[in-house]
């Protein structure tokens, strides 16, 4: 066990002295590398353009769709869920919106049906597990009844007669 233990601290002690060679030679190297295996990279934002010396370049704002082109946009939806270029294009064009607006209606547009369908599959699960859960807790009272009746068949049979003279 003293050797493994000596041969692996040896190893060690090489992988060090590499490691200071190397790092004397390219000084950033074990730093970048470190950063890339222990945490992913942070996201970058993109950048909000505010105007200034490239407004003409500016991205035009975000405009709120009439009901009109909602309408179009559902009735196409309810059509097909899926959007190919060419339909994308037709309807852009029957809109007066760019393509890629459309596409993007049509991706949040899926978005809310898959969540409404799972909503939906959902209430449904739930109220089968309500109703078997029911059943089960009424199939379990009858067997602690008929074990009961199996166990205990003469006391049974007294509170029937008890039960009987009350009535009458």
């Amino acid at each position: 066990m003293s050797q493994d233990y000596e041969m692996m601290t040896s190893q060690m002690n090489e992988h060090e002295d590499h490691i200071a060679l190397i790092s004397q030679i390219y000084p950033g190297f074990y730093t970048q590398i470190a950063t890339h295996q222990g945490e992913p990279k942070p996201r970058r934002r993109r950048k909000k353009n505010k105007g200034g010396e490239n407004s003409q370049w500016a991205v035009a704002k975000k405009r709120k769709l009439n009901q009109e082109q909602l309408t179009l946009l559902e009735l196409n939806f309810g059509n097909e869920h899926k959007l190919e270029s060419e339909r994308k294009d037709r309807i852009a064009s029957e809109l007066g919106l760019d393509p890629r607006q459309v596409a993007v209606w049509f991706q949040n547009r899926r978005a809310r049906w898959k969540n409404k369908k799972l909503e939906e599959e959902y209430s449904k699960l739930k109220s089968l597990h309500e109703t078997v859960v029911l059943d089960k807790c009424r199939l379990e009272s009858e067997v602690c009844k008929y074990t009961y009746i199996f166990y205990f068949p003469n006391e049974i049979i007294l509170t029937c007669k008890k039960q009987i003279i009350i009535w009458f």
